[in-house]
C-alpha cells in the first residue's frame, strides 16, 4: 500500500511502470464515469505522496494542480462535500467507509428497485447495492484497502514519525526571550539612525563632480589612482544619512558622548579645491555617518556600562569599518555604486577619488561590499554584526578587554543561535564564520583608509575641509 509495502497498479499503457510516471493524458473525473478500463487509465494521476493519518485507508491529498482549493469538491458517489482521493476515488468520510466495509465483509447487494437508483446525500442509505455500484463506477479499488496488519503498521509508522518530528522540534535550538529582547534592541536603534529616504543629504555641501578624469583629479594629492572606467563605482560612506545634519562637533563634545544634531550651520565652503571637489560634501557625509555610529552604539546593550574612556576608543577605532557596514544598505550590485535617494546622491568610484582616496583603498572595498551582498544577511544579522565590530576588545586604547570581551561574546552567541534559528539552508552553511571573516577584512579596509586619511590630512589645504569631529575621530591617525 502507498508508504508501506506499495501496491502499485499499473496504467492499461504501462504495465511495468509507477502509475505517476505514466505520459498518457490524465482522465477528467466525469471520464472516470463510463467504465472500468477508465477507471484503471485514472491511476495515471495518483500522486506519490505520503498517506494521510486515517490509518484504516489509503487517501491521498489531491494532485497538484488538478483543483482549485477555493472550489468545493463534490463526492463522486452521493453528492456530499468530499474530503480528498480515498480508494482512489474523490469522496466523502461516509461513502469512503461504506465502501471498506463493503469489500472486508465481501458484502453482494441486491437492489430492490431497477438497478440504477441515483444516489444522493439523502438518499444513500436507501439502496446499498447501487451506492456500492456508484463507488465502482468512479474508480473506487478494493486493492488500495489495507489490511488490518497494514493498518497497524501504518499506525506505528506514522506514530514513529510524530515522535521523531517531536524529538527533532525539542532538539532544534531555540532564541530565549533575553536574545530576542537584544535583536529587538539593537533593530530599533538601527531605524532611529538610519533614514532610508536619505534626505538630510541635501544639508551637505553639494557634491562638485570634476569633469576632469579620477586619475587627473587625484595625481595632485599624496595618494596614487588608477584609471577605471564610469560603471565602477563606490562611495564607503553612501549609505549613513539617517538624522538631522549636525553642527560639526568639538573634541570635548565627542570625549562626552554629547551629540548635538540641533543646528542650522553649515561647514564653510570658502576654500576651493579644484583637485579634490568631492571632498567638502564627503566630509560632511562622513562627519553625519559617525554621529550616526555613535548614537547606534550608544543603544548596544552593555555599552553603557563600559567607562568613557573606553566608549570612546572603541568608537574612534571602528566607526569607519560600522559606516563601510552600513553602506551596503544602498550598496547596488547592478551598476557597482551607492545609491542614496536622488542622482545627485549615487556615488561612484571616481567621486571618491575626487575626495583624494585611492584604488588601493577603493578596490577591496567594492569587492566586499558585493561579498557581503551576496551573503543575504537578514537585517538581525546586520545589526548583530555591527554591534560585534564595535565592541571588539583588541581595539586600541581599551582599558577593560574582558567586559568589552563580556559583550562581544554575548552579541555573538545571539548570532549563532539565530542563525540556526532563523536562517534556513542553505545559505546558513558556514554563514557565521562567512560574516567573522568580513570583520577581518574590515579591518585591512580601516588600515587602508587610515593611511590615505593620515597623507590626505597633513595638507592643510585638504584638512580645512574637514570637519571638527572627523578630525577628533581620526586624530589619532593625524598625529
Amino acid at each position: 500500500m502507498w508508504g508501506t509495502s506499495a501496491m502499485v497498479i499499473p496504467c492499461h499503457q504501462c504495465l511495468f511502470s509507477p502509475p505517476w510516471r505514466c505520459q498518457q493524458p490524465r482522465a477528467s473525473m466525469s471520464q472516470l464515469c463510463s467504465s472500468w478500463d477508465l477507471h484503471q487509465q485514472s491511476m495515471a494521476y495518483l500522486p506519490d505522496a505520503e498517506m494521510e493519518t486515517m490509518a484504516a485507508s489509503t487517501s491521498l491529498p489531491d494532485p497538484a494542480g488538478e483543483f482549485d482549493r477555493n472550489v468545493p469538491r463534490i463526492c463522486g458517489v452521493c453528492g456530499d462535500r468530499a474530503t480528498g482521493f480515498h480508494f482512489n476515488a474523490m469522496t466523502c468520510e461516509g461513502c469512503k467507509g461504506f465502501f471498506r466495509r463493503s469489500m472486508k465483509r465481501k458484502a453482494m447487494f441486491t437492489c430492490p428497485f431497477n438497478g440504477d437508483c441515483k444516489i444522493t446525500k439523502d438518499n444513500r442509505r436507501h439502496c446499498q447495492a447501487c451506492r456500492l455500484k456508484r463507488c465502482v463506477d468512479i474508480g473506487m479499488m478494493k486493492e488500495f484497502i489495507l489490511t488490518d496488519e497494514e493498518v497497524q503498521r501504518k499506525r506505528e509508522m506514522i506514530l514513529k514519525r510524530k515522535e521523531e518530528e517531536a524529538l527533532k522540534e525539542s532538539l532544534k535550538p531555540k532564541l530565549s526571550e533575553e536574545q530576542q529582547k537584544v535583536i529587538d534592541i539593537l533593530l530599533e536603534a538601527h531605524h532611529k539612525t538610519f533614514d532610508t529616504t536619505y534626505s538630510d543629504f541635501n544639508k551637505f555641501r553639494p557634491p562638485v563632480r570634476s569633469k576632469v578624469s579620477s586619475r587627473t583629479a587625484t595625481e595632485s594629492s599624496c595618494v596614487v589612482s588608477q584609471d577605471f572606467s564610469s560603471e565602477d563605482s563606490s562611495d564607503v560612506f553612501g549609505s549613513d544619512a539617517f538624522g538631522a545634519f549636525p553642527e560639526p562637533m568639538e573634541p570635548q563634545m565627542f570625549s562626552n558622548l554629547d551629540l548635538s544634531e540641533d543646528s542650522d550651520e553649515s561647514p564653510s565652503m570658502s576654500i576651493e579645491l579644484p583637485h579634490l571637489p568631492m571632498l567638502p560634501h564627503l566630509a560632511d557625509l562622513v562627519s553625519y555617518s559617525i554621529q550616526k555610529v555613535i548614537g547606534f552604539a550608544k543603544m548596544i546593550p552593555g555599552f553603557r556600562d563600559l567607562t568613557a574612556e573606553d566608549q570612546i576608543a572603541l568608537l574612534k577605532s571602528s566607526a569607519i569599518e560600522v559606516i563601510m557596514l552600513r553602506s551596503n544598505q544602498s550598496f547596488t550590485m547592478e551598476d557597482m555604486s551607492w545609491t542614496c535617494g536622488s542622482n545627485d546622491f549615487k556615488y561612484k568610484v571616481s567621486d571618491v577619488t575626487q575626495a583624494g582616496h585611492s584604488m588601493e583603498l577603493l578596490e577591496p572595498l567594492v569587492k566586499f561590499q558585493v561579498g557581503l551582498k551576496k551573503l543575504n544577511l537578514h537585517e538581525e544579522e546586520h545589526v548583530l554584526l555591527m554591534a560585534i565590530c564595535i565592541l571588539s576588545p583588541d581595539r586600541p586604547g581599551v582599558q577593560d578587554t574582558s567586559l568589552v570581551e563580556s559583550i562581544q561574546d554575548r552579541l555573538s552567541d545571539i548570532l549563532q543561535t539565530y542563525i540556526r534559528c532563523r536562517h534556513p539552508p542553505p545559505g546558513s552553511r558556514l554563514l557565521y564564520a562567512k560574516m567573522i571573516q568580513k570583520l577581518a577584512d574590515l579591518r585591512s579596509l580601516n588600515e587602508e583608509h587610515s593611511k590615505q586619511y593620515r597623507c590626505l590630512s597633513f595638507q592643510p589645504e585638504h584638512s580645512m575641509q574637514l570637519t571638527p569631529l572627523v578630525l577628533e575621530v581620526f586624530g589619532n591617525e593625524i598625529s
